[in-house]
């Protein structure tokens, strides 16, 4: 897995491993896990960190991000708009033209299958982007 850089000196995985530490909490279980899942969808995404604090995934561009807050963990999709969701498991920012977001709150199972299959298409969009 490739990683963009930091002007803290750290790494992108090294600052969302401090995140999900600092959270303590199932915030920081979830983030853990969705963080996995996003790796086990796509072996080859790219962890950065940006906006002051905010776990991205790319590949080829943006695919999502891994925002806490207060009671949910938040996955917003950069293209989401774009993508297919047969699971429905989108939950979240359904108005806009552009993103999609799941909301995840604590104590809620994640519908594994689904979120990998919204991964790998939302690579797959950014690799059609970029081969044009």
């Amino acid at each position: 897995m490739k990683q963009s850089g930091s002007p803290t000196g750290k790494s992108p995985s090294q600052l969302i491993d401090a995140r999900v530490k600092e959270l303590g909490d199932w915030r920081g279980e979830m983030l853990s896990r969705l963080r996995t899942l996003v790796k086990e969808a796509d072996p080859e995404v790219v962890e950065e960190w940006k906006w002051r604090g905010v776990p991205v995934w790319a590949h080829d561009g943006l695919i999502c991000t891994g925002e806490t807050y207060q009671n949910i963990v938040k996955m917003t999709f950069a293209k989401g708009a774009a993508l297919k969701d047969p699971s429905g498991i989108f939950n979240s920012s359904l108005d806009g033209n552009t993103r999609r977001a799941i909301d995840f709150h604590e104590g809620e199972k994640i519908d594994e299958e689904a979120l990998k299959a919204l991964l790998r298409a939302a690579v797959a969009l950014n690799k059609s982007k970029t081969s044009k």
